[in-house]
């Protein structure tokens, strides 16, 4: 069993905060990843088809999200079919374990399956493993599982249990619920709103359940299996308590969880929140409205509730704020970089929000990196070298930007013109009269771009708890080898439980 504790004195070592060769930016042998992928083409975000089969998204926008009514129809049926009504997950783990959280996985290309070495490695002696939002893109169907769920984590030999994003409710979160709570729709199941937007609602398609049962059998050993009660769950440990819950496509919580949530946090151990929305991202702040008033924060920060932190998917990358709350802090996490296309970090201006400083704020990849990779990127695809900016440009105009010192030591770099119109046109430095046209370039195409060779910028949580402490490290997976045999250990934090 590896020695995380001496895996982690490593890979601080090799990361990206210490070295451009612990960013991937070296990478002269790609990794083992490459052997387990499943040989079909993957979709590509800038396909039309691919943006109308993901349209819920922009009709739940405009018309309003029917997640909740939904949702509702699955509960009741789960009910019925008689699990535990407190959507309680039981675990056989003594008051010291570890567990594994990805978020964000479901692309089912090089960019998912390149974080999968370096998870089992870390993983190993894990007690399970959690995966907080999108499991499976673009539309969560159940058809698309064998490839986006089953065999990349095929050899992950522990249990895994998930709370849906947005992506998996593009179907009426059927296939979700096939393939984590093992049921059916329920009769009469109608996941199409009424109206306008009833009409104009993509439907879910059919699942090949003989498909599906084959897909099963990647992960049918012994531990493999688990069956979780509802898209939210508590699962109750001697010394701490995970709660997952459902935000549906936008990010509200319907009556029904709202009062459970309202219950399960009663509970006077410690808990972690894990949810398909982050609390805090960027230097936003979104906490998830709950039905009846309040917000989904409200709970988290009430004392009495004893959370000590909130990890979130939905955006594809690693963020960490310690937000002082009263007398104590509570650690808000942005874990959704297990899988897909890499969300920008250079696009984040300097971090105040909740009066956080800059200094006590922690993202992977650095903005340097991201403004790095996304340069390289697009001086390749439009053919302009004089969009290219090294990493060490970038860190510089990065630092310049946010007024701190470069994460890692870099050569004294002068900012020339050049320099900082290829950081406007990326959306890493301001456009003259305020124009939007970088950050909009950015968000509307860089960021649906999606490639398959390193480095990756991925990453993924391992959580060790014991009855004083629960520590959260963030690993790095580049696709290089040598971040697959020492993953770069990019952030860590204890939190006291006691």
């Amino acid at each position: 069993m590896v020695d995380v504790g001496r895996a982690a004195e490593r890979g601080r070592e090799v990361s990206s905060r210490v070295s451009e060769e612990g960013a991937g930016w070296s990478c002269t042998r790609i990794g083992t990843f490459r052997d387990l992928l499943p040989g079909r083409e993957p979709f590509s975000w800038l396909d039309l088809r691919t943006i109308w089969r993901s349209r819920n998204e922009v009709l739940a926008a405009l018309f309003g999200d029917p997640s909740g009514q939904v949702r509702a129809q699955w509960t009741a049926a789960q009910r019925e079919r008689g699990v535990d009504p407190s959507f309680r997950i039981p675990v056989d783990v003594g008051p010291e374990f570890s567990f594994l959280l990805l978020g964000d996985t479901g692309e089912g290309d090089s960019s998912q399956y390149a974080v999968v070495p370096g998870m089992l490695r870390i993983g190993e002696g894990t007690a399970f493993a959690v995966v907080a939002s999108d499991v499976v893109y673009p539309t969560g169907s159940g058809n698309e599982y064998e490839d986006k769920f089953f065999r990349p984590y095929q050899d992950y030999p522990a249990p895994i249990y998930a709370v849906p994003g947005n992506h998996d409710w593009y179907d009426g979160l059927g296939g979700f619920m096939r393939v984590f709570c093992d049921t059916p729709a329920p009769k009469g199941f109608n996941p199409a709103p009424s109206g306008l937007r009833g009409l104009l609602w993509s439907r879910p398609e059919p699942i090949d359940e003989a498909r599906l049962a084959r897909a099963r059998e990647r992960r049918s050993g012994p531990g493999q299996r688990a069956v979780q009660p509802a898209p939210y769950w508590a699962i109750e440990t001697p010394s701490l308590v995970l709660v997952g819950v459902d935000t549906g496509i936008r990010g509200d919580i319907d009556a029904e969880q709202t009062a459970w949530l309202r219950e399960v946090s009663r509970d006077p151990r410690p808990k972690v929140l894990i949810t398909g929305k982050p609390i805090y991202t960027r230097n936003e702040y979104k906490p998830s409205r709950l039905a009846g008033g309040g917000t989904v924060d409200d709970i988290v920060t009430d004392p009495a509730h004893n959370y000590v932190a909130a990890i979130g998917g939905d955006v594809h990358n690693y963020q960490r704020f310690p937000i002082r709350v009263g007398e104590r802090t509570v650690q808000y996490i942005v874990a959704g970089g297990s899988g897909a296309f890499m969300h920008a970090t250079h696009t984040i201006p300097r971090v105040t929000v909740a009066g956080l400083h800059e200094d006590d704020y922690r993202c992977y990849p650095l903005r340097g990196d991201s403004l790095s990779f996304y340069s390289r990127l697009y001086s390749d695809r439009l053919r302009m070298r004089w969009l290219y900016l090294t990493p060490a440009e970038s860190a510089a105009l990065m630092s310049k930007r946010i007024g701190n010192t470069p994460v890692r030591d870099i050569p004294p770099v002068p900012i020339t013109r050049r320099m900082r119109w290829a950081a406007r046109i990326l959306g890493g430095w301001p456009m003259p009269l305020r124009l939007p046209v970088g950050r909009t370039f950015h968000r509307y195409l860089s960021e649906l771009s999606d490639w398959d060779t390193p480095p990756f910028f991925k990453s993924f949580l391992h959580v060790s708890v014991t009855p004083e402490t629960l520590r959260i490290r963030c690993f790095a997976a580049t696709g290089c080898l040598p971040q697959e045999v020492e993953p770069p250990l990019e952030d860590e934090i204890a939190i006291p439980l006691v």
